[in-house]
């Protein structure tokens, strides 16, 4: 923490009192004074300022002498004082005697998982926590797990909180437990004392946190000596940046950033902080600074220049409220007397209670006050069940205030005490035992609290408005704990009438309204909509107050609850009718109007009036007052309607009826219509409740105008059409989005439902003919239906055929909609489920679906539930998910029948999806391709009318319009769609019909005869025949072939109906399909089976003439295919292993006797410009894009320093591999030239975006990167493409080991003196060694080239430091990068138990192969002197006597890594040889062996072995003898430090498996490097791998006869290497070493429970903040650490930039690349250096097979371990740049992300 600036001596220290000083003899003193306030505020005047300095020091020493002077000179005596005891003895007493409440209590923290049962608890914020959630039965439920944004507590223990199971076991209570007053056990001593002292220290902390004096204390508090020292303090606010915050500071203070940045994180996390301690004008100057420097847009920061006694006596302050609650918790008894003590009233009289001036303070307190005195008040007053009451009426009484002064605030609700209603109203029933009965009172007190929260609920809410912090910070954020437990808001909602008051306090804050009185969201400023935003808390209020209708209604809760339905109904008024808007014609809206806003409000209020409705439902006496108040609110609406407007009169199909003049598209239209749709939701319940049927005298139905209630629902539908058709384009997207919004699911439900429902309603109550008439009068088509003549139409040249046909097609769906939406309890007989089944019947109809997808295609209640759960299953199958995906929900097969086309929540796209979806399941299932409406539900009698629209003149006339139109093939006058449409249509009329006929006892009951209408031609006014014969004639027309299934299907229904009137009315009725019918049927399938036998037949004949075809090319063309099978590409060669007849005895990769593959060459294809070319080492360059990146995936030490560029020296690779080079490609070649053309394009492109826009891109052009141009896969330079290694000259003799050995020795001796020797040619003593002659290179310049680039590559991203060509590193680090590949590649196969060779996939193959080759020839590209000089190095490692000093023992070099070095730097050596191949390949098998040999030294050296009592029975095997026999001589060279062991099968196996890696390492570098031919036995998983790896390799299948053949060569080497000075000391203990065969890594083991992983990241707290949470607690993958991520706090300097934890635990943890789990997300994170990252979905899935990113879903995620190894896989694979690189291209939002932050 950065040190506030001051210009003062620091005061004496207080250790010398510390000695003298005993709090029992002052709490003595004190309880003996006259005054004991007098006296107590006395000590804290003279110790207080001296042991708060406060200065600003932040270190934890200061900090400890603070807390320790506190305790001993401050708090213990206060204990003493209270206890009247020794407080260790008196708390313990107090503890042991406490019978604790019920409730649990537990105050959650940030993050905590809570935990809420869907089916036990009273309302969503009724939670657990972990604890008792184990220990409860709704383990077994449906629950729903989120994270606590910290403040609310557990309800375990509130019987009102859950319908079932309401304790957890470790809270159950035994039957008949009473609650006994908890007071009454205590002591009456300390009764007294605890009022005292209790009204004393609050009273002190409340006169403090309230003052409002910057120089001056309350009295009696006045320092002894007043000295002029003084703070500038910073306040928090939620308006500025960190970035203004920091820059401000500096210029104030004169701090440096990294101060600033650690003083903004103060004031940020405690709401206010010191800057300057000093003088009153040092202090003041930084203020003026600070006060100077704002923005035009914002205010200055809050900042107070305060005296250092006030500023140390808040902090006391603070420290007594954190002691009050620590105290209490020992004693239930305690905890009543301090409520009683807060809320009693003082002489001031109302909201003068100690509570109240805190709540009513509370905007003006800074964060860490009010968080505190939060805290107290949730452990104080919200736990006890017989005060919470009492607050809740005084909160509720000041709700308006306390939220004004938030919504003018600018800080959260979280620390707002209107946060606090959450809490007031989810704790147990409030029992109504009377207050003054159950409290115990001191004889100085008298006690009459009045109600608290209540009455004070206005006030509160006004200062929240006002505040600046969020509402987590504001007292009204506990609003929730009491609004939320049923008895105590209904008590306040009769008693405080809370209803109205909320509804009021919201509707006080929306001022803006137009000339008739509706809101106006017109341009709102930045400070607006911050406040609008702020205002809608108001309404999360009112849902807690109604989230539980109740079971039965007092007359005075009828009374309120309808006052404040009234302030409902004014709230609704003012919206009805808001954002009018006009069809713009001839120019485009110049400006979209704000809409959003309006929207918003909509969005919010959904649930309130669904709630509203759902109290309706629940009394007969409210609903019947309701509907009247809410009828005559919509009449007064719609007073302007008929204003001066003479009616019109329409006319047709021999009805006429009277209308006024208005028009969608000329006229104003608003979306916006709650007080009309309020009516439609009440009207509905009428008739679900049958209310109607049996109070009709009672309800206002004949005041009822049903052209009225249809009106203005009927102008939106038709707005929504016009729209579709395209006539309101020129008013801009905001329509667009208004529509869009009028139809999705999060308002649809009182917003297009209830405007459909109103239609219903209306159509119910009027003539149908008159209704269909007015719809199409409000859809402009009147004309168009209403002409004598239907075909006019044809002849006028008419340009808006295609919007009047969308119009129609419109008009036509509405009507469907009318007539057939019939699933909403009331309107139809159906249960309220069976809405919910319908809905997700139409869904999967579309496709199947995940269990998210439904859930957010389905409305949510109050309670966010969709009834989804309890109807799924038999609806649909569910099928797991694999390891990519989620799982699907599919739809039963059965439940196909219920489709219906026109579903009226289908969007156009949704439509076309399903009608093709289904119209495919009925041709896989051979049926036809009709798609015939459902079933219908029978209608509620207050709706029965509606079905009389089906058989009405006007709808028939439309049919047979319609269906004339269709008699033309073309003239674009009517469309399928449209005719679609009306056979829906008739298809519904004839079910109807149908199913009244089924249902009926004769037909004299039946009224509705569709049929008969149709069958002779109608009173239509048309001269064309009936409908049935416009049918029939369609049926066999050509151009209608799409719809001949459903005109077939509507006439064998209307056959149907004829044969059942025909019937008696006592017989049966008759399927759909008879007897005549099915023969018919039976005809079609025939038909339609011998036209696929006929196509089957001709596809074969086609396919048979093809392949004749073929053949007689292929025969003519002999030649020309045998070449291009010669010629094939590299890959196709390489993968197609022409040798594999060789038996594999004479299958070796290495030595002399190596085998091949045939002679051949190289044909690849450059991807850029597509010519072929052969790969030669003359030739032009080929190359391969790569990918070059450091790696710890192998590491086995992660704590390893990273090495210093410049002096790092990487020949010998540690055995713990703690950093390595891989190298990766996607396989794609090009020329040379082709990719540096590309490159420079992309460098050059790369220029000209960052001239226009700054940011960064998904690869870095800097440091080389590119895309892939084929893949777009991320690369970093190119590998060139080599031709293969010649074979060897099997003629020449090779050397044995020991003139092998001889000749090295004498070379390693020459090499090391050729330094001395600058002017010698050749050292003494070699024959054919020229080591200062460089020879000539094989290769053409551009391969040279190419060399040198990738060399550069390696080098640079190797050691993170500029290319130097001259630098001896270079070729080394190629060469690590060629080993550190095939041995991760190598682990990744063994683990996953695939083949050696053959299961690698083609990039990783071809990979391989370039590496190698271009490392056995990278030494060209430098001075043969530098690599000599590297041989030599090695050599001398293995052979030199005694060893050299810097040169590392045998236990600390990796074998593989040396075999790598040594192989490819020996081929520099024999470059001039005439015999050079075959000396090199000798060379390669000695130092295989060799090094073998080294490796099982170094194996058995660190094999941990156990005694040797498990001795066989049988003789000890040859390999067992020679086992021992090696070990027994490493144990002479080294004596005592290795065990002796007396039987070798241990030493035999712990050999055998330690160097299978290594043998399978070289087996893949020598394949790669001589291009020979893997034996079939490695290309297979079987037994005998071990022989046939051997003999590949030229080496015995029992290693040990390798030493033992030569063990008087190799004797005196194993004594050099145990003689090293490091090997004894590393044995002994001294230092870790590896043992072999290494561990692979693996990502850290995960729970399996998700909620486990939250609990532990809710306790993890920020290592830089004090103990404060971390915000984003983020666990490493890799190695388990949590840390804190994108926090200003936890920021470290990388390279000169600030990145934060996440990133800067990449370059300690995994070389610059990282995976990390964001814990309160569940989110995995992938970061590759500082500028690149991506999300990636994490392995934890719930039981629906998804995952749940941001924890929205709250279902119960489990460890998926497939998903999981797939992560750790790409991150085995190296494959977490390349996921990073293609999600930042597809994602380009993922570019703009500063992820060095995180």
């Amino acid at each position: 923490m950065a040190v506030a600036q001051t210009n003062q001596e620091p005061p004496k220290d207080l250790c010398s009192e510390f000695v003298s000083f005993s709090a029992r003899d002052t709490a003595a003193g004190w309880w003996a004074a006259a005054d004991l306030q007098q006296d107590l505020y006395h000590h804290l005047a003279a110790y207080v300022p001296r042991i708060f300095l406060g200065r600003g020091e932040g270190n934890s020493r200061e900090e400890q002498r603070e807390e320790l002077a506190c305790q001993l000179l401050l708090l213990a005596p206060l204990e003493w004082l209270l206890l009247g005891e020794d407080p260790a003895s008196g708390l313990a007493l107090l503890q042991e005697n406490n019978c604790p409440s019920a409730l649990c209590g537990h105050v959650f923290k940030v993050g905590e998982p809570t935990y809420s049962c869907r089916e036990c608890a009273a309302d969503p914020t009724c939670v657990l926590c972990m604890q008792c959630f184990l220990e409860s039965a709704h383990r077994q439920h449906r629950y729903r797990m989120t994270t606590s944004g910290g403040g609310g507590f557990c309800d375990c223990g509130d019987p009102e909180a859950w319908k079932n199971d309401p304790w957890c076991q470790k809270h159950a209570r035994a039957d008949g437990h009473i609650e006994e007053d908890p007071v009454a056990q205590l002591p009456p001593d300390l009764i007294t004392r605890a009022y005292r002292v209790f009204f004393i220290i609050l009273k002190y902390a409340v006169d403090l946190l309230t003052w409002e004096q910057e120089d001056q204390l309350p009295a009696g508090l006045e320092p002894p000596e007043r000295a002029d020292t003084y703070f500038c303090v910073v306040f928090n606010d939620e308006v500025h940046t960190y970035e203004q915050v920091i820059y401000t500071l500096q210029k104030a203070v004169s701090c440096s950033h990294k101060e600033a940045l650690s003083f903004a994180t103060a004031v940020d996390r405690e709401g206010r902080k010191s800057v300057r301690f000093g003088d009153f004008q040092f202090c003041e100057q930084a203020k003026s600074i600070i006060v100077r420097n704002k923005s035009r847009q914002a205010k200055p920061l809050r900042v107070q220049v305060m005296h250092s006694s006030v500023v140390a006596h808040q902090c006391f302050a603070l420290k007594t409220l954190t002691w009050l609650g620590q105290i209490i918790k020992y004693s239930d008894g305690l905890r009543r007397i301090l409520c009683q003590v807060g809320l009693q009233q003082g002489p001031e009289g109302e909201n003068s209670s100690l509570v109240d001036r805190l709540m009513l303070n509370d905007s003006r307190m800074w964060k860490g006050a009010r968080s505190i005195y939060h805290q107290l008040l949730m452990n104080s007053v919200l736990m006890d069940l017989k005060f919470k009451k009492v607050f809740a009426i005084q909160f509720a009484k000041n709700y308006r205030s306390l939220q004004t002064d938030f919504l003018e605030d600018d800080h959260e609700r979280v620390v707002s005490v209107t946060s606090l209603s959450v809490q007031l109203f989810t704790v147990p029933t409030v029992v109504s035992t009377s207050l003054s009965s159950a409290c115990h009172t001191p004889p100085s007190f008298s006690v009459c609290p009045p109600p608290s929260w209540c009455q004070n609920y206005e006030h509160l809410q006004n200062d929240y408005v006002k505040d600046d912090h969020d509402r987590e910070f504001s007292i009204t954020d506990l609003s929730v704990q009491m609004f939320t437990v049923p008895s105590l808001a209904r008590m306040l909602m009769v008693e405080e009438n809370l209803m109205t008051t909320i509804i009021r306090t919201f509707v006080d804050h929306l001022r803006h309204r137009d000339v008739h009185g509706r809101f106006q969201f017109d341009r709102y400023t930045a400070q607006q909509a911050f406040k609008f935003g702020r205002v809608q808390s108001l309404i999360g209020d009112l849902k807690y107050v109604l989230i539980s209708p109740p079971s039965e209604w007092s007359d005075a809760l009828r009374l309120k609850f309808l006052e404040g339905f009234d302030a409902v109904l004014d709230l609704l008024t003012c919206m009805q009718g808001m954002d009018p808007v006009v069809r713009q014609v001839g120019q485009h809206i110049e400006m979209e109007p704000e809409w959003e806003a309006a929207f918003t409000l909509q969005m919010k209020l959904t649930h309130i009036i669904s709630m509203i409705q759902e109290w309706c439902s629940t009394d007969e006496r409210v609903l019947i007052q309701a509907y009247r108040k809410c009828l005559s609110a919509l009449t007064q609406c719609h007073g302007g309607l008929l204003d001066g407007e003479p009616p019109v009169s329409l006319s047709m199909a021999g009805h006429c009826v009277d209308t006024f003049r208005y028009q969608v598209s000329q006229d104003k239209v608003s979306i916006h219509l709650p007080v009309c749709r309020l009516l439609a939701g009440l009207h509905v319940l009428l008739s679900r409740t049958e209310v109607a049927s049996r109070f009709p005298e009672q309800l206002p139905l004949g005041e009822l105008s049903p052209h009225l209630l249809i009106e203005l629902p009927l102008r939106c539908l038709v707005l929504c059409a016009q729209v579709h058709a395209g006539m309101w384009r020129r008013n801009g997207f905001s329509l667009i989005n208004q529509i869009y919004y009028y139809h999705n699911v999060k308002c649809r439900l009182e917003m297009f439902d209830k405007d459909t429902i109103m239609l219903q309603a209306g159509a119910s109550m009027m003539d149908p003919n008159h209704f269909l008439m007015m719809v199409l009068s409000r859809f402009e088509l009147f004309h168009i239906f209403s002409s004598a003549d239907i075909r006019k139409r044809f002849r006028e040249a008419n340009k808006d055929f295609v919007q009047q046909n969308t119009l129609i097609e419109e008009m036509l769906h509405l009507i469907i909609m009318v007539i057939g939406e019939r699933y909403v309890a009331g309107v139809g007989k159906v249960e309220p489920l069976e809405e919910v089944r319908r809905e997700i019947i139409h869904q999967l109809s579309i496709r199947p679906m995940a269990h998210s997808e439904l859930v957010k295609a389905l409305p949510e209640n109050g309670n966010k539930e969709t009834g989804l759960e309890r109807v799924i299953d038999s609806v649909a199958l569910f099928k797991k998910p694999g390891v990519t995906g989620r799982g699907l929900y599919e739809l039963r097969p059965e439940c196909f029948k219920h489709f219906n086309l026109y579903f009226h929540h289908y969007s156009r796209a949704d439509q076309s999806k399903a009608e093709e979806a289904q119209k495919k399941l009925r041709r896989q299932r051979g049926e036809d391709a009709a798609l015939p409406p459902p079933l219908p539900p029978p209608l509620c009698p207050l709706f029965g009318s509606l079905v009389n629209l089906l058989q009405c003149d006007v709808l028939l006339a439309v049919e047979s319009a319609v269906l004339q139109w269709a008699m033309e093939p073309g003239g674009g006058g009517w469309t399928e769609s449209m005719l679609q449409r009306v056979l829906h249509l008739v298809g519904m009329a004839l079910l109807e019909e149908q199913q009244q006929l089924e249902n009926s006892s004769g037909e004299d009951h039946v009224t509705f005869n569709y049929t008969s209408r149709i069958i002779c031609p109608g009173e239509a006014p048309t001269s064309s025949g009936s409908i049935l014969a416009l049918l029939e004639t369609l049926q066999n027309a050509p151009h209608l072939e799409v719809h001949k299934d459903m005109i077939t299907w509507i006439l064998k229904i209307i056959r149907n109906i004829k044969m059942i009137r025909e019937r008696t009315s006592s017989a049966s009725s008759i399927p759909v399909s008879p007897g005549g019918h099915e023969l018919m049927r039976e005809k079609e399938k025939a038909e339609r089976k011998r036209k696929a036998e006929m196509a089957r037949l001709r596809r074969e004949k086609i396919m048979a003439q093809m392949s004749e075809m073929q053949k007689n090319f292929i025969n003519e063309n002999k030649e020309m295919f045998q070449q291009s099978g010669e010629e094939m590409g590299v890959s196709t060669v390489e993968h197609s292993f022409p040798s594999l007849e060789l038996t594999c005895a004479s299958q070796v990769c290495v030595g002399p006797r190596r085998v091949g593959g045939s002679e051949r060459r190289q044909q690849v294809i450059c991807i850029l410009c597509q010519e072929e070319q052969e790969v030669s080492g003359r030739g032009q360059a080929m190359v391969l894009a790569a990918f070059i990146q450091r790696s710890t995936v192998l590491s086995r030490n992660r704590h390893c320093s990273l090495p210093d560029p410049e002096h790092y020296d990487p020949l010998f690779m540690h055995t713990n591999l703690s950093l390595g080079i891989h190298t990766a490609s996607c396989g794609h070649v090009m020329h040379a030239t082709c990719w540096q053309r590309y490159f420079e394009a992309v460098q050059l492109k790369e220029q000209r975006r960052q001239q226009r826009l700054r940011g960064h891109t998904s690869y870095d052009v800097e440091n080389g990167e590119f895309l892939c141009p084929l893949c777009e896969c991320l690369s970093n330079t190119v590998i060139p493409l080599l031709p293969h290694t010649p074979l060897p000259d099997h003629s020449v003799d090779h050397l044995s080991l020991e003139a092998w050995l001889k000749k090295t020795s004498q070379q390693v001796e020459a090499l090391n003196s050729t330094p001395r020797k600058q002017s010698e040619g050749a050292a003494e003593g070699t024959e054919s060694l020229e080591v200062s002659v460089t020879p000539q290179s094989p290769f053409s310049s551009s391969i040279s080239e190419m060399i040198t680039t990738f060399s550069m590559s390696v080098y640079k991203v190797g050691l993170k430091t500029n290319p130097n060509e001259q630098d001896p590193r270079v070729p080394v680090l190629s060469w690590s990068s060629c080993a550190y590949t095939i041995q991760s590649i190598e682990r990744l196969l063994m683990d996953e138990d695939k083949p050696l060779f053959g299961s690698l996939p083609c990039r990783q193959d071809d990979c391989l192969s370039a590496l190698t080759r271009f490392s056995s020839a990278c030494w060209t590209s430098v001075p043969a002197r530098t690599v000599h000089a590297h041989l030599s190095r090695l050599l001398t490692v293995l052979l030199s006597d005694p060893p050299l000093e810097n040169t590392p023992c045998v236990l600390h070099m990796d074998m593989f890594h040396l075999l790598v070095y040594s192989v490819l730097s020996y081929n520099s050596l024999h470059s001039r040889e005439q015999s050079g191949q075959t000396s090199v390949d000798s060379s390669h098998v000695h130092l295989l062996h060799l090094i073998t040999v080294a490796h099982m030294v170094q194996i058995l050296l660190t094999s941990v072995t156990e005694e040797a009592a498990m001795d066989q029975d049988s003789g000890a095997t040859e390999e067992e003898e020679l086992t021992c026999q090696l070990y027994n001589t490493l144990r002479k060279h080294l004596g005592s430090v290795l065990p002796d062991v007396s039987s070798g099968w241990q030493l035999l196996h712990r050999l055998k498996v330690g160097i299978l890696p290594f043998l399978r390492a070289a087996a893949l570098f020598f394949h790669y490097l001589n291009s020979s031919v893997p034996p079939t036995d490695l290309m297979g998983s079987g037994p005998g791998q071990w022989e046939v790896l051997c003999s590949y390799l030229s080496l015995p299948s029992n290693l040990l006869l390798l030493y033992q053949s030569h063990h008087t060569l190799l004797d005196p080497l194993i004594h050099r290497w145990c003689r090293h000075p490091v090997l004894k000391q590393t044995l002994q203990g001294g230092q870790d070493f590896i043992r072999f065969p290494r561990e692979s890594n693996k990502l850290i083991d995960l729970p399996e429970d998700y909620s486990i992983l939250i609990n532990q990241a809710s306790s993890f707290t920020c290592p830089r903040s004090g103990g404060d949470k971390s915000r984003a607690p983020t666990l490493c993958l890799v190695c388990g650490a949590m840390l804190c991520s994108q926090s200003y706090c936890c920021q470290v300097e990388v390279d000169g930039e600030d990145v934060g934890a996440c990133t800067a635990h990449t370059f300690t943890c995994g070389a610059g690349v990282g995976l990390f789990l964001r814990v309160r997300e569940s989110q995995v994170l992938f970061v590759a250096g500082k500028t690149k990252g991506c999300f990636y979905p994490p392995p934890f899935l719930d039981d629906y097979g998804e995952t749940d990113q941001g924890l929205k879903r709250g279902n119960p995620l489990h460890l998926c371990l497939e998903r999981y190894r797939k992560i750790e896989r790409l991150w085995r694979q190296h494959g977490i740049p390349e996921v990073i690189g293609h999600a930042q291209e597809a994602n380009q939002t993922l570019v703009a992300i500063d992820w060095q932050h995180l």
